[in-house]
């Protein structure tokens, strides 16, 4: 479920294309374990810029956070 989140804001499916939100999405599917979000999410970061990078792991951690 969460690859597939990440999946639509990669590609503006059902929301807007948001790649802060996609590379936050794939990194919580890649701590899970998803190999494919590991890859997807190392696409996403090579496309993006330092800071976007810097606020998805942000984003990310806060998820993280919020669900423990």
């Amino acid at each position: 479920v969460i690859y597939r989140v990440a999946l639509a804001y990669a590609v503006g499916a059902d929301v807007e294309a948001d790649i802060i939100a996609a590379h936050k999405w794939f990194n919580l599917a890649a701590v899970r374990g998803h190999k494919e979000a590991k890859v997807q999410r190392q696409e996403m970061a090579d496309i993006m810029s330092s800071e976007e990078v810097r606020l998805a792991l942000q984003a990310a951690r806060e998820w993280i956070k919020l669900m423990n």
